[in-house]
């Protein structure tokens, strides 16, 4: 597994699996507990979830996939804004280990920004740290001027990723957020890759994929890989999907593939203002 460095040092996989609308069904609870365990099985260890999904549902599918083998996991969480004060990022946290079953997170987001001063959250970000809870923290949906106020804070410096909308159809981070961030060696986790289905339709993606002989969604998760200190979070729900996740690592996509998907999906000319799902 390909992997990224954090700006604490620590590895993380370039590819995860997402979880968003896991925990929702009782009868996809056990299809869910299969594609999370034949996706450690493959090597990818790192899962994204977070207290919103299935309003902890999901946590507790993730929990049953990873019981007897914590270690092989990297396990990401996310706090909603409306719980991201000092005391209650700190009680939304431990409802999430005790959902995971675990003593701590590898990563822990800001789900979104909300009402709740920066410093605030900060500073229960940086408690829980040094209490063992959660290795690495960092934010999700931050725009430029967002992440300028936050990395100014105290203990803002230790930031460790933002996840964003970012895939062929969302490019508009490229202008502005993804070079920042890079000057300032944080990763991007892009989530919705394959813009929840949308993509799979596109002319130029079916085309290639029919090329390479593989599928649409694999050209599109291939090509955020491809791009420079970005981490790739694709639904994982069925062994199929994991499957054909993971087969992506090994999808080279070639200077004539490159050019054809800007061509069809162009760069920002301009600054786009961030965009969430």
């Amino acid at each position: 597994m390909r992997t990224i460095r954090l700006p604490s040092g620590q590895s993380i996989p370039a590819l995860g699996m997402g979880t968003w609308r896991m925990g929702e069904a009782a009868n996809q609870r056990s299809t869910e507990v299969a594609a999370l365990q034949h996706g450690l099985n493959l090597g990818i260890s790192l899962i994204d979830t977070a207290e919103m999904y299935g309003e902890g549902g999901a946590e507790t599918v993730i929990a049953e996939a990873i019981a007897d083998r914590r270690s092989s996991a990297f396990l990401v969480s996310k706090v909603y804004p409306h719980n991201a004060s000092r005391q209650d990022a700190i009680a939304a946290c431990e409802r999430s280990l005790r959902r995971l079953k675990t003593d701590y997170l590898d990563l822990y987001l800001l789900h979104w920004r909300g009402s709740v001063s920066l410093s605030e959250t900060l500073e229960a970000f940086q408690t829980l740290k040094q209490a063992g809870k959660i290795r690495d923290y960092g934010v999700s949906n931050f725009d430029v001027a967002d992440m300028k106020q936050a990395v100014a804070l105290p203990g803002g410096e230790a930031i460790a990723t933002n996840q964003v909308l970012y895939n062929l159809m969302r490019r508009g981070v490229e202008w502005d957020l993804l070079p920042w961030c890079r000057q300032q060696s944080i990763p991007i986790m892009a989530y919705s890759p394959v813009e929840q289905g949308r993509l799979l339709q596109h002319r130029t993606l079916q085309t290639i994929a029919q090329q390479r002989n593989v599928t649409p969604a694999q050209i599109a998760i291939a090509w955020l890989l491809h791009q420079e200190n970005v981490i790739v979070i694709p639904k994982s729900s069925s062994i199929a999907h994991v499957e054909e996740n993971r087969a992506t690592l090994d999808l080279q996509l070639t200077p004539e593939d490159l050019q054809a998907l800007d061509a069809a999906f162009p760069a920002p000319t301009k600054r786009v203002s961030l965009e969430m799902l």
